[in-house]
């Protein structure tokens, strides 16, 4: 299994924080935020991983990041989002990079309190269709929201008015080869974007989607300013990507 770590994005959410360097560089507590995703990879037995970033910064992924070896890396792959197209379309640019094998992909703003090797484990036993993790948020309007029924996801919503659950689908996506098929299928939002929402509604007409709830808590520190330092406020009091006992 590959890892694919989602880092471009034009960070407007948080400017003018942004307005001088990609966001996942600023620092979420002791480190900037792309560690954070780098080794959540790692500690899961990932050892091809390829970052996917743009804009006008992508060079100083370069020179923070180097091959990867300081993470026990023997090599680190990186590749350019020219436009802000969508989480979907920054995926799709990796396919030569997938050989055809499953992915872990993970939102390079995402930070999680434990490791998440256990379920990329899980999926590695049976990497058929795709798996997405959730986790039940005060407000889920800000996020794809999963509609639960019987213990299964029956739809996924993306940022709904009305939501019809608190749990909102994190940003480590599990998928097979099939996803870039699914990709080049789909149409723009009215955002102009490819929506990763759409690629897991497809596994999910497929019937082959499957899901499994995160412990601990889940920051999303793209969001604002105020989950940001919210982020960093967690991390320093409750650590992130521990081990689970």
């Amino acid at each position: 299994m590959k890892g694919i770590i989602l880092a471009g994005g034009t960070g407007q959410r948080l400017h003018p924080l942004t307005r001088v360097t990609n966001k996942h560089l600023l620092p979420v507590y002791d480190r900037p935020m792309i560690y954070h995703a780098i080794e959540q990879l790692v500690t899961a037995g990932l050892s091809e991983i390829m970052i996917v970033t743009g804009g006008n910064h992508a060079g100083e992924f370069l020179r923070l990041l180097g091959n990867g070896s300081a993470f026990g890396l023997r090599h680190l792959d990186y590749t350019y989002q020219e436009r802000a197209g969508g989480i979907a379309e920054a995926l799709g640019l990796t396919e030569y990079f997938a050989e055809e094998g499953p992915l872990a992909v993970l939102l390079g703003d995402n930070i999680f309190e434990f490791s998440l090797a256990a379920s990329i484990r899980n999926f590695r036993q049976e990497p058929e269709g795709a798996m997405v993790l959730l986790s039940e948020v005060e407000d889920p309007s800000a996020y794809g929201v999963a509609e639960l029924r019987d213990g299964r996801i029956v739809r996924i919503i993306e940022k709904p008015a009305v939501p019809p659950s608190r749990f909102a689908v994190t940003g480590l996506y599990l998928y097979d080869h099939r996803v870039f098929e699914i990709v080049r299928g789909l149409r723009p939002s009215g955002r102009g974007e490819l929506e990763i929402t759409d690629v897991n509604n497809a596994y999910l007409e497929r019937g082959v989607l499957r899901h499994e709830i995160v412990n601990g808590y889940w920051a999303d520190c793209g969001e604002s300013i105020e989950g940001l330092m919210n982020a960093s406020a967690l991390v320093a009091k409750r650590g992130a990507n521990k081990p689970l006992d």
